[in-house]
């Protein structure tokens, strides 16, 4: 699977953010994180010159991946391990016969199945999956709020080596500078706050290109040189967040909800985490 470990700096541009980046610091190390380290403002400028900083947090151990190839091979884990990947199915509703799930899917080909536990991992549609489960207590359902996240690429050569976060925003990471495998440079997500009650098959993922003034100004706040003009369109993401209580009490079934970014890269830790919870194994994930 192609990946590249490039690294990454948690910038702090101006003083007042250096209390935030201490704390982020202690949390990463207390999680078992332990290459982290504050660096001073001479020493991230010596690793990327164009970067605009008062310190940073270094984690050398991050990295970039193919995102398609990542899933392909979980896919192919998944089959060998004796899972069955059904596409155009989709699920209708459950309820419970006895110890078990019974699950009601439609599509071309509806069919029904049972299981022992039943997993909810379906992103921006889970807490309506939860709702169409039977006996599932309604007021375990927290209320679901979506984010849509706007990305922009960066035309021409990147300045940058490495992958670059200011600090966090309220509802996301803050306009982050990522890099793909051809060492193209995208800048997002941005927090766009979704109505109220929006349904999954109304999203609209189409950039909107009014974002770019915003974006241009998060950026130079760490890249003062960011030339006019040289943001493009990229894509957009919706990503689920929640605030509300964990736990259900419902028998034999894990709800994932809002599981948003880092979804894709935290998914090993989490599904370890599932493991655990399904069938009382620790799994190294």
């Amino acid at each position: 699977m192609a990946h590249r470990r490039c690294g990454k700096l948690l910038d702090a541009t101006i003083a007042a953010e250096l209390p935030r980046l201490d704390a982020l610091l202690r949390h990463g190390l207390a999680n078992g994180a332990t290459e982290l380290r504050r660096i001073s403002a001479e020493q991230p400028r010596e690793m990327e010159p164009a970067l605009a900083c008062v310190a940073a947090m270094h984690s050398p151990s991050s990295g970039i991946v193919d995102s398609h190839g990542l899933m392909t091979s979980l896919l192919g884990d998944a089959e060998r391990a004796g899972a069955l990947l059904v596409l155009l199915s989709p699920f209708e509703s459950a309820r419970r016969d006895g110890k078990r799930w019974l699950l009601h899917t439609g599509g071309a080909e509806p069919f029904e199945m049972s299981c022992r536990w039943l997993i909810n991992a379906v992103g921006p549609g889970a807490q309506a999956v939860a709702g169409r489960m039977q006996d599932f207590p309604v007021a375990a359902i927290p209320a679901q709020h979506l984010a849509k996240g706007h990305y922009f690429a960066l035309t021409g050569r990147s300045p940058f080596s490495r992958l670059i976060y200011p600090m966090p925003v309220d509802g996301g990471l803050g306009m982050h500078l990522t890099l793909d495998l051809s060492g193209q440079a995208r800048f997002g997500p941005d927090v766009q706050w979704l109505p109220a009650g929006t349904a999954e098959a109304t999203l609209d993922y189409r950039v909107d290109e009014s974002r770019r003034d915003g974006f241009e100004t998060d950026i130079r706040r760490y890249w003062a040189a960011l030339p006019a003009g040289a943001l493009q369109p990229a894509y957009t993401g919706v990503r689920p967040k929640f605030s509300g209580p964990a736990d259900h009490g419902c028998e034999g079934v894990v709800q994932l909800l809002g599981i948003e970014s880092p979804g894709l890269r935290a998914s090993p830790a989490v599904a370890a985490l599932e493991a655990e919870l399904v069938i009382g194994q620790q799994v190294c994930p």
